[in-house]
């Protein structure tokens, strides 16, 4: 369908979105799939929302979403968060939802419950995070937005940052996704273009601990919606297009009470060295297909090897050069991949940083479960 189509169809539908309700409230339930993707439906309540403990638990299919196999398919709901509805506006809200399974413990693709865990056991740090989602926007046929059709645009170098035709493309997609996060109270900081063309980064954060799982999932969701109006799809694939274009990651901004504060550069140094021993563990939560990204190359680090320093964007993790000059603040953590979940990302790195919970285990990952055997692989989940 042409974008000129769509823009018109979209207008064409305003009049009915903007209808009165009747007192009614609609409630978009969000979860993530067995295939790390996001789902959604909606459910019509009779007044305004203004606690998650007013959100009634629902369900769905889970053998259609890959979480659970045919003959025990119910797969419940449980809401976490919700934020305003930049779609539907006025009292509307899209809900963050948990997924359990009937047995009382949840699905083995929830990867919330355990970083809750987590980062409950471990407040007293106060845990900062600010995530880097970076992303490619394609055309319907799957190749990258504004790319000729035949062949690959100019070498990458006026992309990043870039302004004007030829350098920047989707531009109205980007602007559209930034004011709907604002307008859900997306705790959005910025955004740019990125190094290689149709490909842009948006930064969530500093949010405080689980919040930031919740406010990055949003993110995608709304930016999956809203290029769902323009006809665009969104990847976030970690390398979408092989060869000399750089990859897609989800930068890791971290931050504890101990390192904000004067001195703060010796924890810095004391969370380096913690890093270094779980190397192997972080990499196997932090994204699928993650080694073609990480090549050494394009601004990485090797899949297999630590490294730290000081505004090196070539290292495993970046410390800043004014946080160093400074003495104290954040790092950055360089390895995740853009497709990797934010509640595994950040409950790991509580986790190698600040010790295990009992119940916790921020090492398992799911993503490669036989949704046959989900209703007993949850078991590796207390409770």
């Amino acid at each position: 369908m042409a974008l000129s189509t769509i823009v018109s169809n979209t207008a064409n539908l305003q009049k009915y979105l903007d209808l009165p309700q009747g007192g009614k409230v609609i409630a978009e339930y969000v979860w993530i799939d067995g295939s790390n993707g996001l789902r959604s439906k909606s459910r019509t309540l009779s007044k305004k929302v203004t606690a998650v403990s007013e959100l009634p638990e629902w369900n769905f299919d889970g053998s259609s979403t890959g979480q659970a196999p045919g003959n025990n398919s119910d797969v419940y709901l449980r809401p976490c968060a919700f934020y305003p509805d930049p779609f539907r506006r006025g009292d509307n809200i899209l809900v963050m939802c948990e997924t359990w399974g009937g047995q009382g413990k949840p699905n083995a693709y929830n990867f919330r419950h355990d970083a809750d865990l987590v980062m409950k056991e471990h407040a007293a740090h106060e845990f900062w995070f600010g995530l880097e989602q970076e992303y490619t926007l394609l055309d319907f046929s799957g190749w990258p937005y504004g790319w000729p059709k035949d062949g690959f645009p100019a070498p990458q170098g006026p992309y990043y940052c870039g302004v004007g035709t030829g350098k920047v493309f989707c531009r109205d997609i980007v602007e559209a996704h930034y004011k709907a996060c604002l307008a859900a109270n997306i705790n959005i900081s910025g955004t740019n273009a990125e190094v290689m063309p149709a490909q842009w980064e948006y930064q969530v954060g500093p949010c405080e601990g689980i919040d930031l799982g919740d406010q990055l999932w949003m993110s995608r969701f709304i930016l999956h919606r809203v290029a769902e109006e323009f006809g665009a799809k969104v990847t976030f694939a970690p390398k979408p297009i092989p060869g000399d274009w750089n990859g897609a990651g989800l930068h890791t901004n971290v931050s504890t009470k101990e390192t904000r504060e004067d001195g703060g550069m010796k924890a810095i140094e004391a969370f380096m060295d913690k890093l270094s021993k779980r190397q192997k563990e972080h990499m196997a939560v932090y994204g699928s297909d993650n080694h073609l990204r990480m090549t050494g190359l394009h601004e990485t680090s090797s899949i297999d090897k630590f490294s730290w320093g000081v505004a090196n964007r070539g290292s495993s993790v970046r410390i800043p050069r004014s946080v160093a000059q400074e003495g104290k603040g954040y790092f950055e953590d360089r390895r995740p991949a853009s497709n990797g979940d934010p509640y595994q990302i950040t409950g790991i790195m509580v986790e190698t940083l600040c010790g295990k919970v009992e119940g916790a285990d921020m090492t398992a990952k799911a993503l490669d479960a036989d949704p046959v055997q989900l209703e007993q692989e949850v078991t590796i989940n207390k409770p």
